[in-house]
């Protein structure tokens, strides 16, 4: 089944990662129309698992690493649910995130409303925004609304609540009634009031109709101009209602240019048939993306989340030796990238979802540590990588060698030049017209001019920034 096209139902009943819909040809001819931020284009995202990420597992403890956040060079603290978790076919012990028993209530486990305030207002102070990751698509069995409001809920062709796919903890909303609806935002607008958050990650985006979030956009901005990341790759969220959505269709392309290279350790023990992908299919998918989406729609890069990390394995288990490699193309390709909690420290370990893991991060300082501080000092300082840069001035240069991928990302005078090794040998490094620019730049890891090498190593990667005269070759 065509990668792109596929619904990855997820067994454990959390996430579902949403394909690109159905092509609608007129979108591609729009423009993206969000009222986004203007923080966003330089943002980087911090996923924060509060039960797993630190010692304390709650909010005082994850406030207690807002300096550390902050000297890595995060912008966005996304806050994984913060409710209260449904008893009612609770999976494990501990319970889904995503089950939500009270949209207006801080769960115990993680402090109470006071400690979510000043934990908004200590990341403020550090010059961070804080959103919260919101699930609109489904409550928890025992949430008040299946008493009080049962008319909330979709119901199956016997008339009875029912979870998506097999979310048994779940029961689903029903959209079409305008009490859901108006509920809803009333929860939204709730935690913008109360916390001053800055935003919300939108828990399976694309199965909530979109007229819902373009109805509920403008009353969440008139309280205060948020931030809107959609879990979907639906275009049609990015015309008005979102500022940028998971790049869930490039991730599969990582995923599977590192299983046709050998190195994709979980691919190759679940047997799964990805197809054979190489460096040319990344510019392939922009190129559909460009077709298919609204004219400056931002995407959200990753190598991981909670959802890869806890059900497909950690960044390791699916790249292996080309995670470097492709943490570089999530900073550099178009969009905006983001971290899951340990992902600063090279942490290995797929954590547990419905139970306390007692394995937790080391975040001691180290060469991960080291890496990802340069790439988001990288992301900052050249405005070719900011995230409402036109998607045009990312301009791909052809190589001789297919497993090679080349690029120039350029905004005003800065330019961004990229040139990866998408294979596990050593390739000469030539190209089949003119040369990559690089006259002028610098070597971002290095410091030092830069320069094309005539062989690249096994997952290499370079990176040359800089503001020379645009017309250099």
């Amino acid at each position: 089944m065509n990668a792109f096209k596929k619904l990855l139902l997820l067994c454990t009943g959390i996430a579902i990662a949403t394909p690109l819909f159905a092509k609608n040809p007129e979108l591609g001819n729009k423009m993206a129309a969000s009222p986004a931020p203007d923080w966003m284009k330089k943002a980087v995202i911090y996923e924060a698992n509060l039960r797993q990420g630190t010692p304390e597992r709650n909010l005082k403890g994850l406030q207690r690493q807002l300096p550390r956040l902050r000297d890595l060079g995060v912008d966005i603290v996304w806050l994984m649910p913060i409710h209260p978790i449904s008893e009612d076919g609770r999976k494990g012990t501990m319970g889904s995130y995503y089950a939500v028993k009270d949209y207006k209530a801080v769960n115990p486990e993680f402090g109470t409303l006071q400690d979510l305030k000043e934990f908004v207002r200590t990341a403020h102070s550090h010059g961070m925004k804080v959103i919260l990751d919101e699930v609109c698509n489904h409550t928890g069995r025992d949430n008040a609304w299946v008493k009080d409001h049962p008319e909330y809920y979709y119901r199956d062709k016997e008339g009875k609540m029912a979870g998506p796919y097999d979310w048994t903890d779940t029961y689903k909303l029903d959209y079409s009634n305008p009490g859901t609806r108006a509920a809803m935002i009333d929860a939204l607008k709730y935690w913008i009031k109360e916390a001053d958050i800055d935003g919300y990650r939108c828990d399976v985006a694309g199965e909530v109709p979109t007229d819902f979030w373009e109805e509920a956009r403008p009353q969440l901005q008139a309280v205060k101009p948020v931030f809107m990341l959609a879990e979907a790759s639906k275009p049609e969220l990015l015309l008005k209602a979102f500022d940028a959505d998971y790049a869930w269709p490039m991730k599969d392309v990582f995923n599977a240019i590192a299983h046709t290279k050998g190195v994709n350790k979980y691919a190759q023990e679940k047997k799964q048939n990805l197809p054979k992908m190489t460096a040319k299919d990344i510019p392939a998918l922009l190129d559909r993306q460009k077709k298919e989406y609204p004219k400056g729609s931002v995407h959200m890069n990753m190598i991981t989340n909670h959802d890869l990390n806890s059900w497909e394995g950690t960044e390791f288990d699916r790249l292996g030796p080309a995670t470097g490699a492709f943490a570089v193309l999530s900073y550099t390709l178009p969009g905006m990238p983001m971290l899951y909690t340990g992902q600063e420290a090279g942490f290995n370990h797929p954590f547990e979802f419905f139970e306390t893991d007692s394995i937790m991060p080391d975040y001691s300082a180290n060469e991960f540590t080291a890496f990802y501080e340069m790439l988001n000092s990288m992301k900052h300082s050249n405005p070719a990588l900011d995230a409402d840069a036109p998607v045009e001035n990312t301009q791909f240069v052809k190589a001789s060698n297919p497993d090679v991928l080349t690029f120039t990302r350029t905004n005003g005078d800065n330019i961004v030049t990229v040139i990866v090794n998408l294979s596990n040998e050593s390739v000469p490094l030539s190209y089949t017209g003119h040369q990559p620019i690089v006259t002028g730049l610098t070597n971002m890891f290095t410091g030092s001019d830069a320069e094309l090498p005539a062989t690249l190593a096994p997952w290499q990667y370079l990176v040359f920034t800089g503001s020379p005269t645009l017309g250099a070759k």
